[in-house]
């Protein structure tokens, strides 16, 4: 049987009617609405991060980012999100957000943060997640950070986590929680971890030098291990040797170490302790606007609150803890030491002594975590747990401190937050992380930061406009964390995405009731995917780790 051949003038005309047919078939999908994109947000304000004033567009995300901004019909996306009257702003970034591995046990433990509308953490201060030895990396089920990281995205998380590694986690499994230098072999194994991070993709060195065992840690010792991040472009994270009477002489070390070691310089949570030392926030301010304008990259963030958090040990001299823990609790057990511990805190200066910064007043000592007899009390402060027991508040607090509870002195003032929330190189943070409602620890700031931002200081008392205050939430943050593809809204971005409403969002947690969400946060988007809707966690799991510039990929077996 002989077969017609088509011609090469046919076959062209068949193929032009094919595609001609194919090019109205499309037309007319998309003129049926077929959907083009995974999500379209429609009839909202956008504030894109840049700190531009704010402009009426609708936002299309199709694989995990944003594909376009312009005027897009709701039915070009499978899922269409309403936002008119609402704020679309890129994901908020928690530059102190302490820890992203509660998610692997319960992924709900990100409500506190997600309910603010943030999408991104940053993990790690002075501790860290990893590296870890002996029965902890058993239990645990990880050791290094690359185990950690492969961990976590395999999980899956409902938001995005970087990760630093900590000073005190390195000496605590090299030299362990006593008051001694590293030796050279020492100081060579804890650079070896830090390699170790950086080429997993953490972001850089972070050191918390006001506790034990990392403020026996020299200025050297630092430096030498920050080198070792830089050399894989990571950065330096500080929560700073003192924030009182020598803050000045602590920003300089903190300067003078990422200069040593090449690396840019981050401070957590910026502040000015004690109403004596109140005056020096120009003079820290200055000091890091010096640096900038030297070329030294440095920024900060706060947190909007004027008591801070800690271990409630952390009010007793530090030399106490000189010979670890367990002689510290040892000599809290002691009469005749007890009395020369309030000495100290009463009379002594020259260290960073909350109590004094608190104005020596056992009412400015807010108290949490507190187990029996005082569970009760949670959220008092030690003077009035001390009148309603019966008790001098000294007896009450020597009783405490050996069961490690949380102590949340006011030491601050707002005109100083207001001072540095207003420079341009200032991000936010809860210094709180995921948590679980249950646990007694919590300051206020972990369920209502980022609100309170946008209520209390861009609404209430205008020291920003929503665009400025919205850029540092975001764009500056993201810089920080070098996570460049993020924390601003345009096309190609990573479309983590915050939808809110400006007039109502606002902070609800108390120090009596710290655990109250805020109000405002309608949607939040994590790589995409919805996590929070109408101010509930929808139970998916879109985040992921974000790796730093170190970052290189295992090779596979």
């Amino acid at each position: 049987m002989i077969r017609a051949r088509t011609r090469p003038l046919q076959r062209i005309a068949i193929l032009l009617c094919t595609l001609a047919t194919s090019a109205v078939t499309s037309h007319a999908q998309i003129a049926q609405g077929a959907p083009r994109y995974d999500v379209v947000i429609h009839g909202g304000r956008i504030v894109d991060g840049t700190g531009a004033p704010w402009y009426a567009a609708d936002l299309a995300i199709a694989n995990g980012r944003i594909a376009a901004i312009g005027r897009i019909a709701p039915n070009q996306g499978k899922r269409a999100i309403d936002a008119t009257g609402l704020i679309v702003a890129p994901g908020f970034i928690d530059m102190m957000g302490q820890t992203a591995t509660p998610f692997l046990a319960n992924p709900n433990t990100a409500f506190n943060l997600l309910s603010q509308g943030i999408t991104t953490i940053n993990a790690g201060e002075g501790g860290s997640s990893a590296p870890l030895e002996g029965e902890q990396a058993k239990r645990a089920g990880w050791s290094t950070m690359r185990q950690l990281f492969a961990k976590l995205d395999s999980a899956g998380m409902p938001m995005n986590m970087v990760q630093t590694v900590g000073h005190t986690q390195l000496r605590e499994i090299v030299i362990g929680d006593k008051d001694r230098q590293a030796t050279p072999n020492e100081l060579e194994r804890m650079r070896a971890y830090v390699r170790e991070a950086m080429e997993a993709g953490a972001i850089g060195l972070s050191t918390s030098l006001i506790y034990p065992p990392a403020i026996y840690g020299s200025e050297s010792e630092i430096a030498e291990l920050a080198k070792v991040a830089g050399a894989s472009g990571g950065s330096y994270f500080t929560h700073m040797r003192n924030e009182g009477d020598r803050l000045l002489e602590a920003i300089d070390e903190a300067l003078r170490i990422g200069a040593a070691a090449g690396t840019p310089v981050h401070i957590f949570h910026l502040k000015t302790a004690g109403q004596a030392n109140w005056g020096k926030m120009d003079l820290a301010l200055a000091r890091i606007k010096a640096a900038r304008a030297a070329g030294q990259q440095v920024g900060v963030d706060i947190y909007p609150y004027i008591n801070n958090g800690l271990g409630i040990r952390a009010l007793i001299h530090p030399r106490h803890a000189a010979d670890g823990e367990a002689d510290l609790l040892r000599k809290l057990g002691d009469p005749t030491i007890r009395r020369d511990m309030r000495t100290e805190m009463e009379t002594l200066g020259g260290w960073e002594n909350w109590y004094a910064h608190a104005g020596k007043n056992w009412d400015r000592v807010i108290v949490s975590g507190l187990a029996a007899p005082y569970e009760k009390f949670n959220g008092s402060s030690v003077g009035d747990i001390g009148r309603a027991v019966g008790k001098d508040p000294w007896d009450v607090f020597f009783q405490i401190a050996p069961t490690g509870a949380g102590a949340m002195p006011q030491t601050m003032s707002e005109a100083n937050k207001i001072k540095a929330m207003r420079e341009e190189f200032t991000s936010f943070d809860t210094d709180a992380g995921p948590l679980d409602p249950a646990q007694g620890l919590v300051h206020p700031r972990a369920y209502g930061a980022f609100p309170r931002l946008l209520g209390r200081y861009v609404r209430e008392l205008g020291v920003l406009s929503l665009e400025a205050m919205v850029h540092r939430m975001s764009a500056v943050a993201a810089n920080e964390i070098r996570a460049y593809d993020r924390g601003r809204l345009a096309p190609g971005l990573v479309a983590d995405v915050v939808v809110f409403d400006a007039g109502s969002v606002r902070d609800r947690a108390t120090f009596a009731e710290p655990t109250i969400p805020s109000e405002g946060v309608r949607y939040v988007l994590v790589n995409g995917g919805v996590v929070l809707e109408n101010g509930r966690y929808t139970g998916a799991k879109p985040g992921r780790v974000v790796r730093g510039p170190g970052y290189i990929a295992a090779i596979p077996r």
